[in-house]
């Protein structure tokens, strides 16, 4: 399968080992993986905050990049992007878009999805060959929960894991407190929600906590940093596309 490689801003900027991390892992299935050189933003940022009319650019140039008919599927390691593209970028361009957007952005969106349903429903495995000895609390992040509906596909795909201690973490439904700009305009609110979430990662042990969404570990990440937890956050694509014979850095950093 011929498969198209969204990075997304967070995966471009601050965390690329997860958009690394999902190349490594389709390649290694036998994948081609292809990566438009003039993709941009997905348009979730402005859309989510109100901003309607100013990502039709954004929507616009997604739906070229990636609309190629020799690109089978589109993937990318980001449940909220995944659901901007399948949900958010149809409002857009049956609000403010011609024909043709409206045309392309539906061609893509029914062939976009979030890494571990691509994974689970198009390449049907779970068994990926993952090697990660370590244990692990997963977060389901909120447009992968909600929006998405991916379910239990992320933890299948984590059960597989040759060598993982994989541990339930307690009320994993409730948000994290981030949410994009809510976790700036509603502070005190989205610190309360973040001191919740780590609790409830303290009392599993977990030396990782895993999540689909490289913005969520960035906030948790943040919190479990400054209470010094010693738990570390890393991103799903990196767990899976660990190995024995190339195992994370987490595990490399383990045996010296």
């Amino acid at each position: 399968m011929r498969i198209g490689l969204f990075a997304t801003c967070l995966g471009d900027t601050l965390f690329p080992d997860a958009v690394r991390s999902t190349a490594v892992l389709l390649t290694r299935l036998g994948h081609e993986v292809v990566f438009p050189p003039e993709q941009t933003c997905c348009g979730q940022m402005h859309i989510n905050t109100g901003y309607q009319r100013e990502p039709v650019p954004l929507v616009r140039n997604f739906a070229e990049q990636f609309g190629d008919a020799s690109i089978d599927a589109v993937v990318m390691p980001s449940g909220s992007c995944a659901g901007s593209v399948r949900h958010q970028h149809a409002i857009v361009a049956d609000r403010y878009g011609d024909a043709a957007q409206r045309a392309g952005v539906a061609v893509v969106a029914a062939k976009t999805y979030e890494l571990s349903e691509l994974l689970v429903d198009v390449l049907g495995v779970t068994g990926v060959g993952a090697y990660f000895p370590h244990r692990v609390t997963y977060h389901p992040t909120c447009h992968s929960l909600r929006m998405l509906r991916v379910g239990d596909r992320p933890l299948r795909l984590l059960r597989a894991v040759d060598a993982i201690d994989l541990v339930e973490l307690p009320g994993a439904d409730s948000c994290c407190g981030f949410g994009g700009t809510f976790a700036l305009k509603n502070a005190e609110t989205s610190t309360a929600m973040l001191h919740d979430k780590l609790v409830g990662i303290a009392t599993t042990g977990a030396e990782v906590c895993t999540a689909g969404d490289s913005s969520c570990l960035m906030h948790i990440g943040g919190g479990l940093s400054r209470i010094r937890s010693g738990t570390r956050t890393v991103h799903l694509a990196r767990i899976l596309a660990a190995t024995r014979a190339t195992p994370d850095v987490l595990t490399e950093a383990a045996s010296v």
